[in-house]
């Protein structure tokens, strides 16, 4: 039975002292023996964490008692062996990056849709409402080719900071439809769903993004293997080592 505890988990929430935080949270990493990458910015934090699971999931109960990280939420899977080579704890301007301060899902983030509504709604081709929906992947052209939903829209976008002005530019094909944009875990789909609702698209999230889909439906409606970004590589729809 796989022994390592692999996690991912981000939550925007105001972090008025994040250059101080770190060095506090490398060291409660390190004392647990755990591997990965913590980003912690003003606007939130991001986390990928690996070791065994309870001194992982004692590390997540230690900063859920915090107010500002309460609301934190993760997504599991497990491996044979540790994906992760250190741990790495990093102080940023953004959990990630697109470059457009007027953003902030720590102020109010865009309707989510959960996975088996997202589900349903693949199987019909329409929303509740009888509106087409449209998926819309959000992550850079390499982890999309190597899975993603079928039929979902692909920019080819090389990094994020470009999704923007690709939103601007392919306006004209989302209008009027319900638009569903997803990433990985849900980080760069948050940020993405706001910035298609500013330009007047009805758009929404997938919770929990691709891995949460896994989590709670499985792979109906998905293509190939999910990219993550760690030595796994990719994980399939059970959240195993595809590699």
């Amino acid at each position: 039975m796989a022994s390592v505890l692999n996690i991912s988990a981000y939550l925007f929430t105001r972090i008025a002292d994040p250059a101080s935080l770190r060095p506090v949270l490398q060291e409660r990493a390190d004392a647990r023996g755990l591997r990965g990458t913590i980003l912690v910015a003003e606007e939130g934090i991001n986390l990928f964490l690996a070791g065994p699971a309870d001194d992982v999931r004692g590390f997540v109960a230690e900063l859920r008692a915090e107010e500002r990280f309460a609301a934190l939420t993760t997504k599991e899977s497990w491996s044979d062996e540790q994906p992760f080579r250190k741990m790495l704890v990093k102080h940023k301007r953004e959990i990630i990056r697109m470059d457009r301060p007027a953003i902030r899902p720590e102020a109010g983030r865009a309707p989510g849709v959960d996975p088996s509504t997202l589900r349903r709604w693949l199987a019909s081709g329409v929303d509740d409402d009888g509106r087409e929906v449209v998926l819309l992947d959000t992550r850079n052209a390499f982890e999309v080719d190597h899975g993603t939903f079928s039929g979902a829209l692909d920019w080819r976008i090389e990094k994020f900071t470009e999704f923007p002005d690709a939103a601007a530019a392919h306006r004209e094909e989302l209008v009027g439809k319900t638009v569903v944009s997803f990433c990985t875990g849900g980080i760069r789909c948050e940020k993405a769903a706001l910035v298609l609702r500013e330009d007047g698209i009805d758009a929404r999230q997938l919770e929990g993004g691709i891995l949460g889909y896994f989590e709670h439906v499985g792979g109906d409606g998905f293509d190939g293997e999910c990219f993550v970004f760690d030595e796994r590589r990719t994980v399939d729809a059970s959240l195993q080592p595809a590699g």
